[in-house]
């Protein structure tokens, strides 16, 4: 289906600001005032993802709590266990600790729940096993931050218990807990709230290690300490890219000396996923951790258990490292057809259901509860409506949500808390359990509040240009020279995308299984052939006119060791149809 999309053009940029970024060519001026940087300093800056901006971890509420609560166990050999979610942010951050505590002595152990035998987040039966082993300090990584039930069961056991998480709290008391570790909680003046899982427990690390260690002007560790961190931040940069926490701020310096990290690790499971995923590490970035590694490593977690990607990212074994990506490749080519098939059955039944609907809700008996999200972030993209996916079990129901920027779903889930056994998430993305006979009342509420919010609005994607441009300028020194220094790029700061208009059509072919994508040709007004690929574009192929209009990205295509560049189509429109 295509949606109609709006085409955004920023205004362009003030003389004034023009003038102060005056030492980058034009082209890179207004991205960066597009971004919001309109000072030489603030500039490079950003472009340089300046290493001396590095908040002290003990601003995080609880921190110092927790630093000496750890610091105790280690001391007096208590067992301690991280217990992680079963995403890539969840996984990453247990090895992170584990690996970072195992250098310190600590008699630590990784626990990653089961996403279909024990559901999302802490639980109480977890939490009896962990006690009859011993344990005497849990530390919960990406989790935990709604779980005021579980925290009180753990202090029944005597369990002391540390939350450290980077989801939103529900509104009122937090979970009972020795202490709790999120930047997000009221009160928390720490400086940059979009830290991820993984980034809040390389804040923890940091504060353990903590000898006043930092970088050199290179960037680079200039301590023992800091040289330990310095080798975390591959893990950092993995489960912040694939958990889509935006790549600014201190995001944005961390992935981007992770990448760095990436290119020149030891890490055995790294060179294994790598070569399974066809991803060369010493040119890694933060597109290969979003289209290839984190999904391979998401597959385990989505299908059975995540301990096979846990084990793979601590493994010093390069036979088991070898291993367990080949499972993880398997396990990720079987997720796909179970998604593409879940993706039918859902947008059946919620076309079936109520097409009209502001609201998307399809469940299922059979749906695999580990693969509902991206089949509920399919019909957002489909439909731009915020969706819901749900596998039913006997007693309850797991819904898995995704939305738009227009409908906030972990506020509408608060409005519903009292049907709910336990929610969470994002503003765009969700997560919830409710009990069977409560669902048809959940469903109505959320389409009610949903219609509410929505029925006025111009429901249609946006989509944001930097710049309107002619063809002739897109050229590989373009890149080279300024595209190139916005990475990282994904999430919260995006590549650079431009639009140009009454381009002419060379060839159209379609490409890719079932024709979905489109490969072209286009010629600018000086007569140069630019290559084009158009993911999901391929219905195009049967309607192509001469001239069209084109928002795209500009992006180095490497094959069989040959570079080449391409305009990567973000949408077509005929010419002279507007935005």
């Amino acid at each position: 289906m295509t949606q109609n999309k709006r085409w955004i053009v920023p205004p362009l940029i003030t003389p004034e600001a023009d003038s102060a970024l005056s030492a980058f060519p034009p082209l890179l001026r207004q991205i960066l005032f597009n971004r919001g940087y309109a000072t030489d300093a603030e500039a490079r800056a950003y472009l340089n993802a300046k290493p001396g901006f590095n908040p002290d971890p003990y601003q995080m509420k609880g921190m110092r709590e927790a630093v000496d609560r750890i610091r105790f166990a280690i001391q007096n050999n208590q067992p301690i266990a991280i217990y992680g979610d079963y995403d890539v942010d969840g996984v990453t951050a247990t090895a992170l600790l584990v690996e970072a505590l195992q250098s310190l002595n600590a008699n630590v152990r990784g626990y990653i729940p089961n996403r279909f035998e024990e559901g999302y987040g802490l639980n109480n039966n977890a939490l009896d096993e962990l006690k009859a082993g011993g344990v005497k300090l849990v530390i919960t990584v990406d989790c935990g931050i709604r779980s005021p039930n579980e925290a009180d069961h753990a202090r029944a056991l005597g369990l002391d218990l540390i939350i450290s998480d980077h989801h939103h709290p529900a509104e009122g008391d937090l979970p009972p807990a020795f202490a709790v570790i999120n930047p997000k909680q009221h009160g928390d003046i720490y400086p940059d709230k979009d830290l991820a899982g993984v980034g809040i427990a390389y804040k923890i690390v940091e504060a353990l290690l903590d000898d006043g260690q930092q970088t050199t002007d290179t960037g680079q560790p200039s301590t023992v300490n800091g040289q330990f961190l310095f080798g975390l931040l591959d893990l950092v940069a993995l489960g912040t890219v694939a958990d889509l926490a935006p790549l600014v701020g201190e995001n944005r310096i961390l992935v981007r000396k992770g990448l760095r990290q990436m290119r020149q690790t030891t890490r055995q499971g790294l060179f294994s996923l790598a070569a399974v995923s066809d991803v060369k590490l010493d040119k890694v970035n933060a597109g290969n951790i979003g289209f290839s590694l984190g999904p391979r490593l998401n597959a385990a977690g989505r299908l059975k258990e995540a301990l096979a990607a846990y084990e793979l990212l601590i493994t010093k074994d390069a036979s088991k490292a070898g291993e367990l990506a080949q499972l993880l490749n398997i396990q990720n080519r079987e997720r796909q057809s179970i998604t593409r098939e879940m993706q039918a059955r859902a947008e059946e039944i919620a076309m079936k259901d109520d097409p009209s609907a502001y609201l998307l809700f399809a469940a299922q008996e059979d749906f695999n509860s580990g693969v509902v999200g991206l089949a509920a972030s399919r019909l957002t993209d489909t439909y731009y409506r915020p969706a819901i996916v749900a596998s039913m079990g006997e007693e309850e129901t797991r819904g898995s949500c995704r939305s738009i920027p227009e409908f906030h779903i972990t506020e509408a889930l608060d409005k519903c808390a009292g049907l709910l056994v336990r929610h969470g998430g994002h503003a765009a993305a969700a997560g919830f359990t409710v009990r069977n006979e409560n669902l048809p009342e959940l469903v109505t509420r959320l389409k009610t509040i949903a219609a509410d919010q929505l029925s006025k609005v111009d429901l249609r994607p946006t989509v944001t240009a930097d710049a309107d441009v002619s063809l002739v300028d897109i050229r590989p020194e373009l890149f080279e020279k300024c595209l190139r220094y916005l990475e990282p790029t994904g999430y919260g700061n995006p590549n650079a995308s431009f639009v140009a208009r009454n381009v002419k059509v060379k060839n159209t072919r379609t490409v890719g299984t079932d024709a979905k994508h489109l490969k072209l040709s286009l010629e600018d007004d000086g007569g140069y052939i630019h290559d084009a690929i158009g993911f999901r574009l391929g219905e195009w192929n049967k309607k192509m006119p001469p001239r069209v209009d084109i928002l795209f990205t500009y992006e180095p295509n490497e094959y069989n060791g040959r570079i080449n560049y391409q305009l990567n189509l973000k949408d077509i429109k005929e010419t002279g149809t507007g935005d």
